[in-house]
């Protein structure tokens, strides 16, 4: 009777001892698989960030021209008298006239407007006399009649209105925002063309952007100078242009 009694205590052992076995061989390929796994995805993430590393900054360019919108003239004169009351007198006549020349052109009176005058006191040769300046602006979104006005400014002249330095047409585009947005777009795709091309050289291609600045906007005169100085009239036609400068991945 003692004998399978002796069986049965010899079997057990073995018995845990497989169960045993068995569950380090199993935690063993799991670790062994998270190691491998664990490996491959350190590689890759030292691949990926390698990649995120590659990349060329090109620059866009977008232009395009436009002609202005709004035409503003100011007209400066002046008058000097031995007294003030004679002074004013003649700058008023003045502005009459600057009035009906510009009334004559077809310009609405709302149109043209004082802007400023300025009254000094100085003496000439132990006389004193007085000096009134009066500036008057025309503004109005009649481009070619204003272009037509500033051909015919020497006829102020004739009516005997003395133009001071300071007198001059400017023309201003004031619609930029509308053409903003697809600008952007142009200098962009200019960029990635740049890049493209760079990435063409090195062997490589281009992915998404990195990174982009938008840059300024310049108005600028379409044909060289814009005027601004006595004497010179500014031009309505002008040219917009945009610099875009953008960080594109390599891949």
């Amino acid at each position: 009777m003692s004998e399978p009694a002796s069986e049965s205590s010899d079997r057990a052992p073995s018995f845990l001892k497989d169960r045993a076995t068995r569950r380090w061989l199993a935690s063993a390929g799991i670790l062994a698989i998270g190691i491998v796994i664990g490996g491959y995805l350190l590689g890759n993430g030292l691949v990926r960030a390698k990649e995120a590393d590659r990349s060329v900054t090109v620059r866009g360019l977008a232009e395009r021209d436009v002609t202005a919108d709004l035409a503003t003239w100011t007209v400066a004169y002046s008058a000097t008298a031995l007294d003030l009351a004679s002074a004013q007198a003649s700058v008023d006549r003045d502005s009459n006239e600057i009035r009906a020349f510009f009334h004559e052109l077809g310009f609405p009176a709302d149109d043209l407007a004082p802007t400023g005058v300025n009254v000094s006191q100085f003496t000439d040769n132990g006389v004193p006399k007085f000096t009134v300046r009066q500036r008057m602006t025309l503004r109005s979104t009649d481009i070619k009649r204003a272009q037509a006005a500033v051909k015919r400014q020497f006829e102020l002249v004739r009516r005997g209105v003395v133009l001071e330095e300071g007198s001059g047409m400017a023309y201003t585009f004031t619609k930029l925002n509308a053409i903003k947005p697809p600008m952007v777009a142009e200098a962009t795709k200019d960029a990635r063309a740049s890049a493209e091309q760079f990435a063409k050289d090195s062997g490589t291609s281009v992915g998404t952007i990195k990174s982009a600045s938008q840059g300024y906007f310049e108005i600028n005169a379409r044909d060289g100078d814009s005027g601004g100085s006595w004497g010179v009239s500014d031009t309505p036609y002008k040219k917009v242009r945009v610099v875009t400068t953008v960080d594109f991945y390599l891949r």
